[in-house]
């Protein structure tokens, strides 16, 4: 593969993780109750990661490439699996937040070399495009890695006091 068809096969991938992303955030929006704070960033992030999906669209279809539906339909799958499994144990919240955290670490690691190779392959267009993707995939970890000790601290609270649901 050349270098051009490497960028055009992480424009679809990146694509298929964000509707992935997406899937998931709002199964954690739907089922978070007792945790605002946490809710409203996920809301956010939600809001983000569907202009995200559409920023890459349209580099995709700026570049001429058709989006893979065999990655777009596994990502969905995945993402489906992940909120079904994640609904079951009792700590379902410190586990969302973590699988959060680093689900956003990951997507951080494709937008960098992703942005890199928008470069090599002279896609100017894009970079800013990626770059504010990336920034905010940033911001996300760092509001979630942030958060997560008082999210633990609510969660024990909640989990000790008689009648007070922790889970979700």
């Amino acid at each position: 593969m050349t270098h051009i068809e490497h960028y055009h096969d992480w424009l679809r991938d990146a694509h298929a993780m964000e509707k992935q992303a997406e899937t998931m955030l709002q199964s954690m929006a739907k089922r978070i109750e007792h945790y605002p704070d946490l809710k409203s960033r996920i809301e956010q992030h939600l809001t983000e990661t569907q202009r995200q999906k559409a920023v890459l669209e349209n580099i995709l279809e700026q570049n001429g490439i058709n989006r893979s539906v065999l990655k777009d339909s596994m990502s969905k799958i995945a993402a489906m699996g992940q909120a079904i499994g994640g609904m079951f144990p009792s700590d379902e919240i410190i586990k969302g937040a973590i699988s959060g955290y680093v689900f956003e670490q990951f997507e951080i690691a494709c937008y960098t070399a992703l942005l890199t190779a928008a470069k090599k392959a002279g896609d100017v267009a894009a970079v800013p495009e990626i770059q504010s993707i990336l920034a905010e995939e940033r911001d996300m970890a760092e509001w979630l890695l942030h958060h997560l000790p008082d999210v633990t601290e609510q969660f024990i609270m909640r989990a000790e006091t008689d009648g007070l649901e922790a889970k979700k």
